[in-house]
Parts: C-alpha cells; sequence; structure tokens
C-alpha cells in the first residue's frame, strides 16, 4: 500500500521535497519537538541554582540533570508502542497534556528536595519521549528519498533546549527557579493548541500489529548497531545540553545566566544541523557522514578534556555539537531506509539508546567531577566511544550497502 501511494505521488508531482507531503503536520511537529525539549532538559540550566537551594554535591547534580535523560531513554520505547497502535498525534496529545498537568503540580506543591527533583526529572521524560512522536508523524507523509529531510527538520525540534538554556536562568533569577516550571507550561499549552490543529496523521500508517511483534526488529543485528550509532551521537547531544550549564559555572566560574548563553550557543549549533545531516546523508550516503562525524566528534572531546581557557573549551563544544548534530540526522536518513514498515517502534528503540547514552555522559562528568576533582576523564571516556562506533561502523558498511537493497530506490546508504 505504501509503495503504491509514493508511486502516485511521484507521478503526480515531481518538484521535490517542498511539494511532497504535508506541510502543515511537518511544522506542527516541529514545533512539538521544539516545547518538549525545551522542558526536557530545563533542570540543566536550572541545575546551578536548583544546587544551591538544595545544598548538592557535584554527583547529585549529575544525577538530578541525567534523570529525565534516562527516564525519556526508556518512555521513548513505550510512547513509540503507543504511537503504532493510536497514531502520532493522539498519542503527542496525550503525552502533552500529562507533562502540563504535572508541571503544574510541581510548580503549585514546589520541589523542597533531592528525591524531588528526581521525580520531576521521571516527568520531564515524557517531554523527552517526544522524539518518538514528532518523527514518525512527520516522516510517514515523505518517501524514502527524502526520509533525511523530513526526519531532520522535525527532529530540529532539539534546538528547544536552546530555548531552555536562554530563559530558563534569567527567569529563575527574576523569580525563582521553581516559577519556571510553572511559567513552561504558558508555551506548552499554545503549542499544543496549535499541534492539535495543523497536525494530521497520514494516510499510509503500518498494520496492527500485536505487542510482541512490535520488538521485533530486535532480532535484526542491524536495529543493534543503528541504537549504538545514535547512543553516541545522541547521547553526546543530549548530555552535553544538560550539563554545560554545570560545567561552565564550576570550570570557569560563569554566572548561570551566562553559563545559559554560553550553553545556547553550543546547543544552537548541534540543533541548526540536524536537518543539514540529513541532507548530507541523502545525497552522499549515511555511513559516510557518520564516519566524518565521529572523528570530529571524538578529536573536539578529547579536545574539551583539557581546554584551558573558556574560549577554548568553547569552540571545542561547538565543533563537537556540530558533529554530534550532523549524526543525529545521519541515523535517521538510515533507519527508514531498513525499517520503514516499523518505523514507530524503531524511532523508540534508537531514541531510547541514545537517551541512555545522555544519561551516561550527564552522570559520568558528574561523578567525574566528584571523584577526580575533574570533568576531563568522562569527556576522554566519552571520546573512546566515538572511535569505537566508528570501528564498528567500517565492519558494517559493506553488508548494508550490499543487502538493504537501497541503492535499486536510488537512495545512498
Amino acid at each position: 500500500m505504501a509503495t503504491a501511494y509514493w508511486d502516485d505521488k511521484r507521478v503526480k508531482d515531481r518538484n521535490g521535497f517542498w511539494h511532497l507531503g504535508h506541510r502543515p503536520t511537518l511544522i506542527a511537529a516541529f514545533l512539538y519537538f521544539d516545547l518538549a525539549f525545551m522542558v526536557w532538559v530545563l533542570l540543566g540550566p536550572l541545575a546551578p541554582e536548583i544546587a544551591k537551594t538544595l545544598h548538592l554535591t557535584a554527583a547529585q547534580k549529575g544525577l538530578m540533570v541525567a534523570t529525565p535523560t534516562l527516564a525519556g531513554a526508556i518512555l521513548r520505547l513505550v510512547i513509540g508502542l503507543l504511537v503504532d497502535r493510536i497514531g502520532p498525534k493522539l498519542a503527542g496529545a496525550i503525552s502533552q497534556v500529562v507533562v502540563i498537568a504535572g508541571l503544574l503540580t510541581a510548580w503549585a506543591a514546589g520541589v523542597n528536595s533531592f528525591t524531588g527533583t528526581l521525580a520531576l526529572g521521571v516527568l520531564l521524560g515524557l517531554a523527552g519521549a517526544s522524539f518518538a512522536i514528532a518523527l514518525p508523524l512527520a516522516s510517514r507523509w515523505y518517501p524514502p528519498e527524502h526520509q533525511g529531510k523530513a526526519m531532520g527538520l522535525a527532529g530540529m525540534g532539539n534546538s528547544g533546549t536552546v530555548l531552555a538554556s536562554l530563559f530558563a536562568p534569567t527567569l529563575a533569577k527574576l523569580f525563582g527557579w521553581n516559577a519556571v516550571l510553572g511559567l513552561a507550561c504558558i508555551p506548552l499549552t499554545i503549542v499544543l493548541v496549535v499541534y492539535l490543529a495543523m497536525a494530521k496523521d497520514a494516510p499510509n500508517p503500518p498494520a496492527p500489529k500485536s505487542i510482541t511483534a512490535y520488538l521485533q526488529p530486535l532480532r535484526s543485528v542491524d536495529a543493534w548497531w543503528l541504537m549504538a550509532f545514535y547512543l553516541v551521537t545522541f547521547g553526546g547531544f543530549s548530555g552535553l545540553a544538560s550539563s554545560l550549564s554545570i560545567y561552565f559555572t564550576d570550570q570557569f566560574g560563569l554566572t548561570t545566566v551566562a553559563a545559559g548563553y554560553a550553553t545556547a550557543a553550543c546547543v544552537f549549533a548541534g540543533s541548526l544541523v540536524r536537518p543539514m545531516g540529513g541532507a548530507l546523508a541523502d545525497s552522499i550516503g549515511g555511513v559516510k557522514t557518520l564516519t566524518g562525524v565521529f572523528i570530529v566528534a571524538a578529536l573536539a572531546l578529547a579536545g574539551v578534556s583539557s581546554a584551558p581557557t573558556l574560549a577554548m573549551a568553547l569552540g571545542l563544544f561547538v565543533v563537537a555539537m556540530l558533529a554530534l548534530g550532523t549524526g543525529n540526522g545521519a541515523v535517521f536518513q538510515l533507519v527508514p531506509q531498513r525499517f520503514r514498515e516499523e518505523i514507530g517502534v524503531m524511532t523508540g528503540l534508537v531514541g531510547m539508546a541514545g537517551g541512555i547514552g545522555g544519561f551516561y555522559l550527564s552522570s559520568s562528568l558528574g561523578f567525574a567531577r566528584q571523584l577526580t576533582g575533574s570533568f576531563q576523564p568522562g569527556f576522554l571516556i566519552f571520546a573512546a566511544l566515538a572511535l569505537v562506533a566508528l570501528a564498528l561502523l567500517t565492519v558494517v558498511k559493506r553488508g548494508w550497502r550490499m543487502n538493504w537493497g537501497a541503492a535499486a530506490n536510488g537512495v545512498r546508504i
């Protein structure tokens, strides 16, 4: 059914990407993802203020900002299953309502302990699971040769982390960090209304399956490879987005507002290039794109580990985020080439792996700081993971090109 649908679309309209699919849905997916990601990483830019109020250790700060990432990783699988059962639009609406209600409750009741921050982190993890909603919502409207662009543009919603870094520290200074939880509900509600008005489920959804059938992709080793690569690319991006405010305040003594601006610059770079990464992967192949990504990311993160000045560290972080953001788009150019019929659950599985990588980086930086007095070991280990991913990609790429059959459809991998 899906093949016939796209063949018909290609005959009717040969004007390219912008004349295919459903632009209102693509825009709605981006906006939904953008605001969801804003609140997902909210604890990161607020962490210095929260730590002062609750007297948290370096390890507790790291665990606090890592908890939403881990919760989002786990919930992405659940949401991915829900998307394939009831459709991405309804799944997104339910998720957003729960997040708004939870934030309002936290604002009204107050968060007064480390345990409370962890509970809040679990709630914010549901916002992080929006990844498994926005991407299939947008991508199901587009044919395989445009998957990288569609997923990249929808996935550019991870720029919401920039909004959190820019505005949360200033609002916390003006009104107190707990008030930021309530204030975040205002844009969330506005975007929910826009989302409900503009988003539309694609006409070619996969046929319903049993719950166990959704986990079938895990029987393929390709699913595990893709999850491993995203663990590094998105894990690095989300882990840094959550942790950089802490790094800049602890390492260089910046104010929380200045640290937020520095973090926003780094995160903006990584968010901006995600659709470019998808487009580049469409052009030269996801494998070639990821090869460059892992090399650049490893070198930049290794350099950050011993950067002596703020300017050098900031520059290297921007380079690392540019590479990792490109890698995020490249991985999701590859996913639908191999698992188009299981795109909903694969989005959840791959996204879950990325969240686990982000949890590891955020928490390990905190523990490294507490145990050794330096962030260096955390950065070096993650740089090593990028090199391991490069070695694994080198091993599997030939088999992918021979067995996936993408070349027969004019798609580069």
